[in-house]
């Protein structure tokens, strides 16, 4: 179960895997807080009996830092200690007694390998795991958006080909690029679904000529960069008015624009307010949580 904050609100998201199926969401809601969000995750405790999940939650992008940096020379041991080294310089906060994870970057031929290094203070960390606690919710896994969102961009990449995600929320914009299921590249877009929904016509077409003008240059770098990663297509998920999006994005960029539909991905029969793709943009980081299979 995920349960992850969004604003004033917190989303709930339960997902199964069966093998030979596709995943199923099995519920995914979102709930109001009133009060704050200990009240709120201690409320859902009881009227949702999440004791009973596995949950997950995600850090706010304000809570930590990922930075892409060269992969340590070093034994895999040595690896979280040497990279914490190189974060010195590069963190607002202490390198030393911050939490630290790594993840890989695969790469081929001899080109030098990267790393990403997720790091957060120790104290956001300790808040996070207190909420939980406090509310007798079990706590598995604290993660961060870009994992959870390459969770779902995983599900819809063609063999051999790379592919890129843009997530448009109320809050900010979030373009990654995967490939295999392996994050390559995130980068936050300083554009929300709310800045859109209240611009006007002339505003709103100035925005998205300027976003995709951003969008072709990170996808130009990322080909300088991955040569050996085709990108086949841009998905677009948002909250607010996704088919009007793609059609002003598509008419900008080289490479095909499409709005993301979970329904041939997911099953979701039993929760048919699904079927709006708003509705899809709005959860899509509680359902790419729960999508989580790493321990």
């Amino acid at each position: 179960m995920a349960v992850v904050r969004q604003g004033d609100r917190l989303d709930l998201a339960h997902v199964i895997r069966a093998v030979g199926k596709s995943p199923e969401i099995r519920l995914c809601d979102s709930f109001r807080i009133e009060k704050d969000e200990a009240d709120a995750l201690s409320r859902l405790a009881q009227s949702r009996s999440l004791k009973r999940y596995r949950c997950a939650s995600l850090l706010d992008e304000r809570d930590y830092r990922i930075v892409q940096v060269e992969a340590p020379n070093v034994p895999a041991a040595e690896r979280l200690q040497a990279t914490r080294w190189r974060l010195k310089d590069q963190l607002d906060f202490a390198a030393e007694s911050a939490a630290l994870a790594v993840a890989e970057i695969p790469t081929e031929g001899n080109r030098q390998a990267n790393v990403f290094a997720v790091a957060a203070p120790a104290e956001v960390i300790g808040e996070r795991m207190a909420l939980f606690q406090e509310a007798k919710v079990p706590l598995e896994a604290i993660d961060i958006p870009e994992m959870a969102v390459r969770n779902v961009a995983a599900l819809f990449e063609e063999e051999n080909r790379g592919l890129a995600f843009l997530a448009l929320s109320e809050g900010n914009g979030l373009l990654t690029i995967t490939y295999r299921g392996e994050l390559y590249l995130s980068r936050r877009i300083e554009l929300s679904s709310a800045v859109l929904a209240g611009a006007d016509d002339e505003k709103r077409g100035q925005l998205l000529e300027r976003l995709a003008l951003e969008l072709q240059r990170t996808l130009d770098n990322f080909d300088r960069q991955y040569g050996f990663i085709s990108v086949s297509r841009l998905l677009v998920a948002s909250d607010h008015d996704c088919v009007g999006m793609v059609a002003a994005l598509a008419g900008n960029l080289y490479l095909p624009v499409q709005a993301v539909d979970l329904a041939p991905v997911l099953d979701f029969t039993a929760l048919p307010e699904l079927r709006s793709l708003e509705r899809q943009g709005q959860s899509l980081l509680a359902i790419g949580a729960a999508l989580r299979t790493a321990p």
